[in-house]
């Protein structure tokens, strides 16, 4: 800590001979309610708290950018203390065609996998990619990649990274996306023969339509692809253990309201940080959500799911989160 403070005040003496301060607050109010008694897939918990963002920083010019900062969640009824801050620093540079992040810098609004890559709770729980981001865009689409460096290998701790690459391709009122993912999990510095190497990998590929033009609705789109996952635990597995299926979505706004509807159907996947309900061969997700306050600084939204599992087992789920930001950076 004594050293972060010290770090920290040189950056703000240093700052204040740069071109221009930045900074910026962000809170995060955090609701979820999840019943999941049904289907037994994914665990039943309620998640009710806040995570407040603090970040300043400096322009070296108007590509590149320095931030640091912290970023705590409070959950509501545990002690103050009983979760570490996340600490927040990170070099970007920004052009018309590309972006590049360096060190530790906020996931949320920045990765958009699917949730059966990656599920939403890792905004509550690790904000942070630790690591580093790049995208490319052209003017028909963007390709980007991720390292996120979640543990380094020590006598007791094991090595563990995430890697991925996602994109999207436009032409008139089509498009296609394509997400690939990498999870690796190595041993401990010390061998253990308990402990096995193991790899997961994902892939979605999708091709959609804007609707529209077609439909009386501010925003809509349906897409259609295949998602595929191999896991393996080298010394334990025979080879990969794969999955295939079948993935489709739906998603219609008009006002405040939208509809979402995704449908996977085929083989169960295995990922590392995928949303549970995946491994199951059927499985329909409907999302009713209400975005209630949406400004500047403000935005409210209200999501009601339900989870039809195996076409027998419903469970439903709530979300309600709260976004406010201030500040003079970008």
């Amino acid at each position: 800590m004594r050293l972060f403070i010290t770090f920290l005040f040189i950056f703000v003496v240093a700052t204040a001979t740069a071109q221009q301060l930045e900074y910026q607050v962000q809170f995060h109010g955090i609701g979820d309610n999840r019943e999941f008694a049904q289907s037994k897939k994914a665990y039943s918990q309620t998640i009710l708290g806040e995570r407040t963002s603090v970040e300043i920083g400096t322009t070296l010019d108007e590509k590149h950018r320095l931030r640091i900062g912290l970023s705590h969640l409070f959950e509501f009824g545990s002690n103050l203390d009983e979760r570490k801050p996340n600490l927040t620093a990170y070099y970007r540079y920004a052009d018309e065609k590309n972006t590049f992040y360096f060190g530790a810098f906020p996931r949320m609004e920045l990765l958009n996998f699917p949730l059966a890559m990656l599920t939403d709770t890792l905004n509550y729980f690790r904000p942070n990619v630790e690591g580093m981001y790049g995208k490319h865009s052209w003017d028909w689409g963007h390709q980007s990649g991720f390292v996120d460096w979640t543990s380094r290998q020590t006598d007791i701790r094991r090595e563990t990274f995430m890697a991925g690459f996602s994109g999207e391709m436009r032409h008139r009122a089509f498009f296609a996306e394509n997400y690939l993912l990498l999870f690796h999990y190595a041993e401990t510095a010390i061998e253990n023969p308990d402990e096995h190497i193991s790899d997961n990998l994902g892939l979605a590929l999708y091709a959609g339509m804007n609707l529209e033009k077609l439909l009386p609705l501010q925003r809509a789109y349906v897409k259609a692809g295949i998602l595929g996952s191999s896991f393996r635990e080298r010394g334990v597995t025979d080879g990969y253990l794969t999955g295939l299926s079948f993935s489709g979505e739906f998603y219609g706004e008009r006002g405040p309201f939208a509809l979402r509807a995704t449908l996977h159907q085929g083989e169960g996947h295995r990922f590392m940080n995928g949303d549970r309900f995946y491994t199951a061969d059927s499985y329909l997700r409907t999302d009713v959500v209400w975005q209630f306050l949406n400004s500047k600084h403000v935005q409210g939204r209200f999501n009601l799911s339900f989870h039809l599992v195996d076409g027998k087992d419903l469970d439903q789920s709530q979300q309600l989160s709260l976004v406010y930001r201030f500040g003079n950076a970008e």
